[in-house]
């Protein structure tokens, strides 16, 4: 039996998700980095073992309530964990963040400078003192009473609602007003108010247009339908509604996610007025510090901020002090870039998890053990250093740092290293390896000794010859200033640089109207759903065809299932108590919401009736539940499915099941799976594939598999442009285009531009002795 004083954590008997019955010991007070290939079971040890049974401890510890809550979240899988502290997770799964949430509420900074304003701030002659609530535009106290303290107000134009003046009424100027019966309903409505439906827009009269497009009147007239040969009409009692009208109440009223997005389209977002986009009311904007409104400050890089708040003396200083030591860990961690008002939803989600780990250092917690979920995703090498002192930090403070992570420099740091493995899904799920990490060449089946300890240079791969140039630009947005770029055609292309200097804003100028482009595909790593009810199968087709398939057997003929019994996103054939979501919702009083199993049926999905129709032994729950791998063996004389089956398994994705929940997809798996979905469909002529960190979440052993696929499209006649941390991938690059040199202003200019071997000799370039360490080996 352990000593209470035991400095190892130690896990027996771990079966979560693909886990076989896992003991491992892992030390105290180390950094220890858990890796493996894509869907070893790295998390499910880390975060589904660790993290949720020191969460589950927690809930334990307070109260008779939370304890009805673990019941319904359920245990992690696990025999025994002795010696596990308190813990403190930051995933890089983000919830959905609204637009008050910005880089100052995240960090907490944007309290202290609220505080700072409020009491050493220079205000008018007579002025009140303001609380420190009066600064902020997410209060009443605070808030611009024109704009709601957003910043800016969403307007119509003309320009907004009728693209095509040419067009007449009847044959669809009116681009805002909706489809269907519903438009033709206002059109007529129109007709009936004696308007000129049939005259091209542009030659109606000015009041007239106006009228039309922008008044609050709703009059309501009889209208006598055309008739038509297949259908009696009678007239009817028609109320009509200006096109500015319904393109806001659809904004602001609809319950449908797709309506309000297309009413969106026809809005123009402007500064408020009344604050210049300042988002405060003038009481507060009157107060001043260095000459600097906050709306002002909170707008400047981190980087600047931290000088102008250097200024202050008196007693000031006290809380401009406070500032800067909160400001300095995000600097460190490569985000000083950043100001204060920066919308949280721009933010990637590996500069968001950075956020939280600057204010993690602040903390001053410790006998902790924080589990983080790859902190170094979309870090430029150059930035990774500082990680790795801020991690060292966390450790020295007295706490335990578990990392789930695929980048080198990070595992070479480590203290510790778990290696989960050696394959992924069904072929993972064992340790095959817990110590120091200089140890682990000696490990058999290890995917991650080969990339650690061998030193031999890049592959040379002759250069293929571009075919034409893309020219983009000058583009003014964001830090670029008057930027002009060339993306060679017919070839692979690496756009470089540290966070911040301005890659993603570079390659989003990129559009389908451009010359050269043809066909444009655009792969993020935004998710591919919100809810679990969103998954794998869903969003690349095929669990159409499945469920085809599922209503084309005996029994379901016998019984009269059409396709539609077995979806479980419409009633008949799913379990109603969840409607078809396998889990549901469970609100935590003081924590944020999760989900749990359906106690009904038990995450199936499905009526127990529908489950009794089976395709070759298994039921359509059980076919949701198989790996894509074990899926192509299942399906690999159905065509359709195959071959949706086959992509997914050339993208690495091998290891995810069928009808994984959106929900538990990182953004690089969402990323790779529409990617995946995108090459099923079989096109010719040219297509230009735009990437955004292709390899987020990868090992290296998956990028290898990621990037053959990558170029045997450029090899097929296509364009791949992607951008990229991992020096591996920019080094097997044709072009490599480089910004910087820095982030935020000290940013967005081209540094570079060439092969990988001219750019690695670039001056003031981050990326290039790191790209030369990769050439070289």
């Amino acid at each position: 039996m352990p000593s209470p004083h035991d400095a190892f954590v130690r896990v027996r008997g771990a079966r979560e998700h693909n886990l076989k019955g896992v003991d491992v010991d892992i030390p105290r007070d180390v950094v220890a980095v858990f890796t493996g290939v894509s869907g070893s079971g790295k998390s499910s040890l880390a975060f589904g073992t660790l993290y949720a049974e020191a969460q589950r401890r927690y809930f334990e510890s307070v109260a008779p309530y939370a304890r009805r809550l673990i019941h319904q979240v359920g245990a992690p899988k696990v025999g025994e964990i002795t010696g596990l502290p308190p813990a403190v997770s930051l995933q890089q799964r983000r919830s959905a963040p609204t637009s008050r949430s910005s880089v100052g509420t995240v960090t907490n900074l944007s309290n202290t400078l609220r505080m700072l304003f409020s009491r050493a701030g220079a205000y008018p002659p007579g002025a009140e003192r303001l609380d420190s609530d009066a600064f902020s535009p997410n209060t009443a106290a605070g808030a611009c009473p024109d704009c709601h303290g957003l910043g800016e107000v969403h307007r119509t134009t003309e320009e907004s609602l009728v693209p095509d003046p040419s067009l007449s009424i009847r044959q669809g100027a009116i681009a805002a007003w909706p489809g269907a019966w519903q438009g033709k309903n206002l059109r007529d409505v129109l007709a009936a108010l004696g308007h000129d439906v049939d005259r091209p827009w542009r030659e109606l009269p000015a009041r007239e247009r106006e009228w039309i497009l922008f008044t609050d009147e709703q009059p309501v007239v009889t209208v006598h339908p055309v008739r038509e040969a297949d259908r009696i009409q009678r007239p009817y009692q028609g109320t009509y509604m200006s096109a500015h009208r319904y393109v806001m109440k659809t904004f602001s009223d609809s319950k449908s996610a797709t309506l309000r997005a297309r009413a969106e389209r026809f809005l123009t977002s402007a500064p408020c007025p009344a604050c210049g986009g300042g988002r405060l009311r003038p009481e507060a904007l009157a107060v001043t510090f260095a000459g600097r409104t906050i709306a002002e400050l909170a707008a400047l890089p981190l980087t600047e901020l931290a000088d102008v708040v250097d200024q202050a003396s008196g007693t000031a200083r006290v809380l401009a002090d406070d500032l800067l030591s909160r400001i300095a860990p995000v600097v460190e961690l490569g985000l000083g870039y950043l100001g204060l008002d920066r919308a949280t939803p721009t933010l990637s989600a590996g500069e968001l998890q950075r956020l939280r780990l600057a204010t993690q250092a602040r903390s001053g917690l410790f006998g902790v053990v924080y589990v983080l979920d790859e902190p170094s995703a979309g870090l430029h090498p150059a930035d990774t250093e500082a990680l790795l002192t801020v991690l060292e930090r966390l450790r020295t403070a007295g706490n335990s740092v578990f990392v789930v992570e695929h980048h080198l420099d990070v595992v070479r740091a480590a203290d510790w290293l778990v290696e989960v493995g050696p394959g992924a899904g069904e072929h993972g799920g064992r340790v095959l390896y817990s110590g120091p990490p200089a140890d682990l060449a000696s490990v058999a089946g290890s995917a991650t000794a080969r990339f650690l300890f061998d030193r031999s240079p890049a592959p040379v791969r002759e250069a293929r010859a571009p075919r034409g140039r893309l020219k983009v630009g000058p583009v003014t947005r964001h830090n670029l200033r008057g930027v002009t770029a060339e993306f060679p055609l017919g070839v692979f292309t690496a756009v470089t640089g540290v966070s911040g200097s301005g890659k993603s804003t570079l390659i989003g100028e990129i559009t389908q109207e451009l010359e050269g482009v043809g066909r444009l595909v655009a792969v993020d790593q935004r998710p591919i759903g919100r809810t679990p009810r969103s998954n794998l199968a869903t969003y690349t087709g095929l669990f159409d065809v499945v469920r085809k398939v599922f209503a084309a057997t005996d029994a379901a003929r016998e019984r009269g299932y059409g396709v539609g019994r077995f979806s479980f996103n419409v009633a008949g054939g799913r379990c109603e108590t969840c409607q078809g979501e396998g889990f549901v919702g469970v609100e935590l009083l003081f924590l944020p919401s999760t989900y749990a199993p359906c106690p009904d049926c038990g995450g199936a999905r499905y009526r127990p009736e529908t489950l009794q129709v089976t395709y070759r032994g298994l039921d359509i729950a059980r076919v949701l539940d198989l790996t894509v791998e074990a899926a192509a063996d299942f399906f690999a004389d159905t065509p359709a499915v195959a071959r949706s089956l086959a992509t997914l398994l050339d993208v690495g994705l091998g290891y995810l099941r069928l009808g994984q929940p959106a929900t538990e997809l990182s953004g690089g798996e969402a990323q790779r799976i529409k990617l995946a979905s995108e090459l099923q469909r079989v096109r010719r002529g040219h297509t230009l594939y735009l990437l955004d960190e292709p390899t987020t979440g990868l090992h290296p052993a998956d990028v290898e598999v990621l990037m053959r696929r990558l170029h045997d499209l450029v090899d097929a006649g296509h364009t791949v442009i992607v951008v990229e941390h991992d020096m591996s991938v920019v080094a097997g690059a044709d072009w490599v285009i480089d910004l910087g040199p820095g982030g935020g202003d000290a940013g967005g200019r081209i540094v570079a531009a060439g092969p990988p071997a001219q750019v690695a000799h670039a001056e003031h370039s981050a990326t290039a002795p790191y790209l030369a360490r990769a050439l070289r080996g």
